[in-house]
């Protein structure tokens, strides 16, 4: 055998990139625009676009982890992420086996899964109220 074919040769599979975070990037800036203008929400299923994981890493690299962080516990573990971009939200549900089965960018001042809804608000007035009268000695 030669030299030449002596040598060891490796290939390194490359990371591609769908040039798509770069609109995505474009998208969330003027869903801001038309937030902070008119109140409009905006919501971006991540699952549903042609990414590659070196796409996933740029946009997590460039969105970053603001100072608000909640996780949520109902049918499945869900993360609520503020951005370094104020107004920004990352949004991942999980199911019961705790697969991703859902990941958002939402354009928003606080994630509407985060916000109690109307029969919650009813169940806890009247569970609010079964505790004061329960209260030993006082009037009310």
């Amino acid at each position: 055998m030669d030299e030449v074919g002596a040598i060891a040769i490796e290939i390194e599979p490359t990371v591609a990139t769908t040039g798509n975070v770069l609109p995505l990037l474009h998208e969330l800036h003027h869903a801001l625009l038309r937030f902070r203008d008119d109140g409009s929400e905006h919501c971006i299923d991540v699952n549903s676009l042609p990414l590659s994981e070196q796409d996933h890493r740029q946009l997590e690299s460039v969105l970053g982890r603001g100072e608000v962080h909640a996780r949520l516990q109902a049918l499945g573990d869900s993360e609520i992420t503020e951005t370094r971009i104020p107004g920004i939200w990352r949004v991942i549900h999980a199911n019961a086996d705790g697969a991703v089965v859902g990941r958002f960018l939402e354009v928003t001042a606080c994630p509407s899964i985060l916000k109690t809804q109307q029969p919650d608000i009813a169940d806890g007035i009247a569970h609010l109220q079964r505790l004061i009268d329960e209260l030993p000695g006082e009037d009310q």
